[in-house]
């Protein structure tokens, strides 16, 4: 991963509360504006965040993620509320809030297959060989 540092600029006006942490940060006052600028390190994403945060499994987090990213766009698309949702997915109404809010630690990879296969969507399961390029296999979540 690459780092870099950059300059943060926030701009607050006169009236807004000056609340700061006053490490590393240098003001100046512009025409009645107070400019803060801090340098922070930014850390370039290995394109996982969950792997970037240190979840185990970050490969199934993020497959886990993007399965139900896609259930929530059917769910809008058909217009449907959490009450019907719940009716059609066959769990209850706090459940697809847990879902629509990403909280899944208890829906497994099946349960939101099973979920796709109720909004009338194919699952499809592609298996091929790693590149001798990477390290790790992978394992990807690709809407069509």
């Amino acid at each position: 991963m690459n780092r870099s540092k950059i300059s943060l600029n926030i701009i607050r006006t006169p009236d807004q509360p000056k609340i700061a942490i006053l490490y590393n940060m240098f003001w100046r006052t512009l025409k009645g504006l107070v400019i803060m600028t801090k340098e922070i390190a930014v850390e370039e994403s290995s394109g996982n965040v969950f792997a970037d945060l240190g979840y185990p499994n970050p490969q199934d987090a993020l497959a886990k993620s993007r399965l139900a990213q896609r259930i929530a766009e059917l769910l809008e698309e058909q217009h449907l509320t959490q009450v019907e949702a719940a009716t059609l997915l066959g769990i209850d109404q706090p459940k697809v809030s847990k879902l629509l809010r990403g909280q899944l630690r208890e829906f497994s990879t099946d349960r939101l297959f099973r979920f796709l296969d109720a909004l009338h969507q194919d699952v499809e399961i592609v298996i091929r060989q790693k590149p001798g390029t990477r390290q790790q296999a992978t394992v990807s979540v690709i809407p069509a």
